[in-house]
């Protein structure tokens, strides 16, 4: 889940919630990758009503810590899509060098932490720079899908 700074007592970065709906509404299956515990995940998707969102939830508590790539190999495991199927989408160095290490396909978001030319650097396939951007992005990557 993207929320803006502050830790989990921050609001969801604008048109995220929207991009959740609309995506599950299309049936894609969506999952948590993060470096948080178990708790602070928990914590964060209980704040913004997310829980019910993601079919996967792995944390730092499931796995090395990114840019291992052994938490979305689990990921991809739990939702049984392929890594040619599948999108990592990020806002810092270490989520894009995962998307890299499992063999799947990182969209870098510009609104986080790093910047964009480090995610470029890390092997971010792609660039956002607003929420809005993520729907068609996806579409285009999956081949008219989202």
């Amino acid at each position: 889940a993207s929320y803006a700074h502050g830790g989990p007592t921050g609001p969801l970065f604008p048109g995220i919630r929207a991009c959740i709906d609309s995506l599950q509404a299309q049936g894609m299956l969506l999952g948590v990758a993060t470096g948080k515990s178990r708790r602070g995940l928990d914590g964060v998707l209980a704040q913004h009503g997310l829980g019910d969102c993601f079919i996967t939830l792995k944390t730092a508590d499931d796995g090395p810590s990114k840019p291992h790539p052994e938490i979305l190999h689990q990921a991809m495991s739990e939702t049984g899509i392929d890594p040619d199927r599948t999108i990592m989408i990020g806002d810092s160095t270490f989520d894009m060098a995962m998307a890299v290490n499992a063999g799947v396909h990182g969209i870098g978001v510009s609104w986080g932490h790093q910047p964009v030319d480090q995610l470029i650097d890390a092997g971010a396939a792609q660039i956002v720079e607003d929420a809005a951007d993520l729907l068609p992005r996806i579409s285009d990557y999956l081949g008219g899908e989202a």
